[in-house]
């Protein structure tokens, strides 16, 4: 994921696999827009503000032997000698432990470099040790040393029945503790359904998500008629502290050959993010009631279109909002066009929006992943290697109340309107 999210992001840049930049000449004039992401060296390369970790060397090694090998500064790619294995409790307590000073150091340096550092972009897994449990760790290393910093992680999760989960304990290793703002995403059967790819490899996965994160990075980069700074997530989506798992959606995802036959205009890719199919996470938003949305666009988009595709959302009978929240919309209009990955998936289009949403409807992944959790900790089915890596059984039962603590800050949110509803439909 990361390295298709930092091809993307050199291909925006005009940076080159080595980390040069395509000269002035080339471009026509003098870019800055890549300081948000790169640091300039004094030898004229850019390398790029990012830690890759992992508790095995495998997937770093991958890294290093790559296309972009170049890039990275050898210090940035940080992987330990044994696994994780899956196991929540050895990327938090055992063998996690032993790499997060090493891990934290390359952090500081990183962001020593900055002039104004305003948030960390955390890319992991729920469902694996490391991802999980290593991430928990370092998340809560990060409150400790930049509490203020806004913290967004960009998680591939477990909560839909996807054949890409690679491990059978994912239900426990999926507990959102110490978590920041959350964008879950699963581009599995969104690859299936809207691109053809019957088979969807982890680099097709990835390109979709790179297009989601540059989406809502833009705004740092480029220019717009109404740029959107991130603390404007937290301000925006975040109604209640615990309830910070905005719903993803991204439109237009489409085809080459099936691009030339499409309009695309604004009405169509805003209507298209109310969709379920288009959606990263499996939920029906028709069953919950949306609190906030944020729609950045990017591209060749006007204001006047944006509003007048938000006022025809609005009066859609399907598409229900809060009665509390009458404004309900934080919109983002940069200039940028999407970047496509040459030999990529996706179509080159004009615009593009991606949709951030904070909605009631995102209870039922909660509720699918406690049903998981429940079939195998009522039998204490794995339990025995957690404990032998230094938790204990207190512990998941502890972390089961946590979300089913979050199930019902959700559910009390939907009993609100429902009640609400009702007690203004009196004869």
């Amino acid at each position: 994921m990361g390295n298709a999210c930092w091809e993307l992001y050199c291909l925006e840049h005009h940076i080159q696999p080595g980390g040069t930049m395509l000269s002035t000449k080339t471009l026509g004039s003098r870019d800055d827009s890549f300081d948000t992401f790169f640091t300039e060296t004094d030898s004229g390369k850019h390398v790029p503000r990012v830690v890759f970790v992992d508790l095995k060397p495998v997937v770093i090694d991958g890294v290093r032997t790559g296309t972009y090998r170049k890039l990275f500064h050898p210090d940035q790619l940080v992987s330990g000698k044994e696994d994780a294995a899956n196991n929540y409790a050895r990327g938090h307590y055992t063998v996690g432990k032993e790499m997060i000073d090493v891990v934290m150091e390359q952090i500081r340096k990183a962001t020593d470099q900055c002039s104004d550092l305003q948030s960390f972009l955390i890319f992991h897994t729920f469902g694996g040790g490391t991802g999980s449990g290593f991430t928990s760790l370092l998340m809560e290393w990060l409150s400790i040393e930049y509490g203020k910093k806004f913290k967004l992680e960009f998680v591939v999760h477990s909560l839909s029945p996807t054949p890409v989960s690679t491990a059978v304990v994912e239900p426990y290793n999926s507990s959102p503790e110490h978590s920041g703002y959350v964008f879950m995403m699963d581009t599995f059967d969104i690859c299936n359904r809207h691109l053809g790819i019957k088979r969807p490899t982890y680099s097709n996965l990835s390109q979709l998500i790179g297009q989601v994160v540059s989406s809502i990075t833009a705004s740092l980069c480029f220019n717009g008629a109404l740029n959107v700074d991130l603390a404007d997530f937290q301000t925006s989506l975040v109604l209640y502290p615990r309830i910070h798992f905005p719903l993803v959606t991204y439109s237009p995802i489409i085809s080459a050959e099936k691009a030339y036959h499409e309009q695309l205009s604004v009405p169509q890719i805003t209507s298209a993010c109310f969709e379920p199919c288009n959606q990263m996470v499996k939920c029906d938003p028709r069953h919950g009631k949306y609190m906030a949305c944020c729609m950045l666009y990017r591209g060749d988009v006007v204001a006047k279109d944006v509003t007048a595709a938000i006022a025809t959302v609005k009066i859609k009978r399907t598409i229900q909002f809060v009665d509390w929240c009458p404004t309900g919309f934080k919109v983002g209009v940069n200039y940028q066009p999407p970047t496509m990955v040459p030999g990529g998936d996706l179509a080159r289009v004009q615009r593009a929006v991606c949709m951030l949403s904070n909605t009631t409807a995102i209870v039922e992944a909660w509720s699918r992943l406690n049903h998981k959790f429940d079939l195998m900790f009522a039998k204490r089915a794995f339990v025995h290697w957690y404990v032998g890596e230094g938790m204990e059984e207190g512990d998941f039962s502890e972390a089961r109340e946590n979300l089913a603590s979050l199930e019902r800050d959700y559910e009390d949110v939907a009993m609100d309107f429902v009640e609400e509803e009702e007690g203004s439909g009196g004869y």
